[in-house]
């Protein structure tokens, strides 16, 4: 009993102060919406489903990790961005100078916007990749890519903007 008095005095501390959460965000008390823009597509190469299963990730993770009552229009915070990178390259080469492995690289750029705290806004780019053995073909892997990197963008643009990490 003695234990559990400081750990229930500790709990009611964190929680009253309104800004941290179990979940890792830092949300000020008085933001209660947020307005998550779709993510246009400017990258040369074309993946046609990229754009909506970005943007779909990305509203998925705030509904899941955060209190925000996601808007249209004017939410207290607004998130907007474009797909500006669909790029494949070599990652490792083998001693015939031939490519072993490839990686799929994709990059987007992020506006963040918090109205009621300015100082936390944000305009930058975020990058992630996958690698995949040369022997395959982009076409034969790249749906399982691309979900392996919106995860990784996901989790970075979410920390980015409200987890302060």
């Amino acid at each position: 009993m003695k234990r559990l008095i400081p750990l229930l005095a500790a709990l009611l501390t964190l929680s009253s102060c309104g800004i941290y959460s179990f979940s890792g965000t830092s949300i000020q008390p008085d933001v209660n919406t947020i307005t998550i823009n779709f993510f246009e597509y400017r990258a040369l190469k074309v993946n046609p489903s990229l754009s909506n299963d970005l943007t779909e990730a990305i509203r998925n993770q705030f509904r899941r990790m955060t209190r925000l009552e996601q808007v249209e229009l004017d939410g207290d915070m607004e998130l907007s961005g474009q797909i500006t990178g669909y790029d494949v390259t070599p990652a490792a080469v083998t001693a015939d100078e031939v490519a072993a492995r490839n990686k799929l690289t994709i990059t987007v750029k992020v506006q963040f916007t918090d109205k009621k705290h300015p100082e936390e806004d944000f305009d930058k780019s975020f990058t992630a990749y996958s690698e995949y053995d040369s022997t395959s073909t982009l076409d034969a892997v790249e749906s399982s890519l691309c979900a392996e990197i919106i995860e990784k963008l996901v989790e970075d643009i979410f920390n980015a903007a409200v987890a302060q990490w």
